[in-house]
């Protein structure tokens, strides 16, 4: 009960006076922030009842053959992509925060390279990588296996190469909460190192690392840049970004603003788990 006031104790609203100055003009920006954001969302969907679009015809275009197939290419790519994520990010996290070795700063910060690089910078860097040395033997041997890089595995490639460092940031602040001497009293009773992972760690992270791991999907579902240089935009390599572009670029736009809906209901979504699991929440 003690540990539970005492969190609340932590989280509780400042005491003082309201109406105070700091108050009122840091109010008035979160409202007029989310404002703006409600404005760009009610504009999208306005726009589609403006122009005289009914829900038989929405749905005519969710479920055409081009739509369709972009929705389901990113819905697989991305979980693709985010079961690479998960398979990154959580002893990369775990290393960052458990463990303290020469050049761990410079490590550490190597690993937020790809959330400050431009996604676009990626692409062109993938091209570079692939087109000399190393990546030309990948590349030779993937297309003697049958495989090619302009198809699912450069989309998924691209996909995880964007949002893995979103999981590995918020995977390594899960197991900073974490009290490491929890896990030397699993290893003082017998358990090994790997079970203190596996039974102390991981469950007292778990929702933080799912939380991180949405955010990651939810990122994913949104590459665009790196796809249009590496990957292009044919038919059979079509996500919902590049479905979104190519549609504006030929003026439909209420294609457009269709698509673009989908990606802001998932969006939503995930941001919804993300809320849920975080705060003070536990399974």
């Amino acid at each position: 009960m003690a540990r539970r006031e005492s969190r609340q104790e932590r989280i509780s609203p400042i005491a003082g006076r309201r109406g105070n100055l700091l108050s009122v003009v840091t109010l008035s920006f979160l409202g007029l922030f989310v404002l703006i954001v409600l404005a760009l969302v009610a504009a999208d969907v306005a726009y589609l009842i403006n122009s005289d679009m009914t829900l038989d015809e929405l749905g005519e275009i969710l479920t055409s053959r081009e739509v369709s197939s972009a929705i389901r290419m990113s819905f697989l790519t991305s979980l693709a992509s985010l079961a690479l994520v998960i398979v990154f990010s959580v002893p990369v996290g775990y290393a960052l925060s458990r463990y303290r070795f020469p050049g761990h700063s410079i490590v550490n910060t190597i690993v937020d390279v790809p959330i400050v690089l431009p996604p676009v910078v990626i692409g062109v860097s993938l091209l570079a990588f692939f087109g000399t040395g190393l990546g030309e033997a990948i590349k030779e041997s993937m297309r003697s296996a049958g495989w090619s890089l302009v198809s699912a595995i450069g989309i998924v490639l691209c996909q995880f190469l964007v949002s893995v460092s979103y999981s590995i940031r918020a995977t390594k602040a899960s197991f900073d909460s974490v009290d490491p001497r929890l896990e030397h009293v699993a290893m003082s009773l017998g358990c090994s190192r790997w079970g203190a992972f596996w039974r102390v760690a991981v469950p007292l992270a778990r929702n933080g690392l799912v939380a991180g791991s949405v955010i990651a999907w939810a990122r994913a579902i949104g590459v665009f840049g790196p796809l249009m240089v590496f990957v292009g935009t044919s038919r059979r390599v079509m996500v919902m970004p590049t479905t979104i572009w190519l549609e504006l670029s030929v003026g439909n736009i209420e294609v457009s603003l269709a698509v673009a809906l989908v990606m802001l209901a998932m969006a939503c979504a995930a941001l919804a788990v993300v809320h849920w699991l975080v705060p003070r929440r536990q399974w």
